[in-house]
């Protein structure tokens, strides 16, 4: 995070909430830009979008007025839990022939005929 925006959040930003990945949510206290508030999150660890859960981005979005509620925090019963982006990181997913996983595949079947344009 840049010092910045830690400046101006200890200036101009009021706590709203945190998440269960220990990101905060910041508005501003006091001036409105065109008609709103500004929302703004501190990520903990590494800025990372995806980091932000769903019912949290409806609120920095302006989807919602009111902020999270412990109750709307809870996953229902169908839901997943929610996991952020890993592409770029080790964790990403490679599949069994990927470079990084030795580059060994299973060889080609022979159902499979590769397209040659007609001379």
């Amino acid at each position: 995070m840049i010092l910045g925006t830690r400046f101006m959040t200890w200036l101009k930003g009021e706590l709203v909430g945190t998440d269960e990945f220990g990101n905060r949510y910041y508005r501003s206290k006091g001036k409105r830009l065109q008609g709103r508030e500004r929302r703004w999150v501190i990520y903990r660890g590494r800025a990372e979008a995806s980091t932000v859960p769903p019912e949290w981005h409806v609120w920095l979005h302006h989807t919602t007025d009111r902020p999270l509620t412990e109750e709307a925090a809870q996953a229902k019963a169908w839901q997943k839990a929610h996991a952020p982006n890993m592409t770029g990181t080790d964790d990403a997913y490679r599949p069994s022939g990927h470079d990084y996983k030795g580059g060994k595949r299973a060889q080609a079947t022979g159902d499979y005929e590769a397209w040659t344009p007609d001379s």
